[in-house]
Parts: C-alpha cells; structure tokens; sequence
C-alpha cells in the first residue's frame, strides 16, 4: 500500500467517558475512497482498506456478525 497522507485527520474511537491515552483506533478517512486505521500506541502502523470494505465491516459489526470474537475473550 502506498505511504499515508500527512494531511489526514485522524478521530479517536473511544467511548465518551474514556480516560487516559488508550490504547484506542483512530480512523481517517482519505481520498480516493480510503480509510486508513491506526492504533494510538503505534500511530506509525497504519492499514488502509476501501470505503466500501469498511461500509461492509461497519454493518457487520452493527449485524452481530462479529460478536462470537467478544465472548471468547471473557
């Protein structure tokens, strides 16, 4: 993949009463139709997907599609 706009403005995904650096994503949505994701802990490792890969993430999640990962964390 190509290197990562400078000029991208990156948001924090966190919950609203989060304290403290994280470690939390950050995304950044960049031209041509690009998101790029980070984590704050290693802000220099970013993976870049497209728009609509991301759409299709986004309503799997929102879906349950993915909730099985969670409970095998517990």
């Amino acid at each position: 993949m190509a290197d990562t706009p400078a000029d991208l403005t990156w948001t924090r995904v966190a919950p609203e009463d989060a304290e403290g650096p994280g470690p939390w994503i950050e995304i950044a949505f960049g031209a041509g139709d690009l998101v790029h994701l980070r984590e704050t802990g290693d802000p220099d490792t970013v993976v870049t997907t497209t728009r609509t890969k991301w759409d299709a993430f986004t309503q799997g999640v929102r879906a349950g599609e993915f909730d099985h990962f969670a409970d095998e964390a517990t």
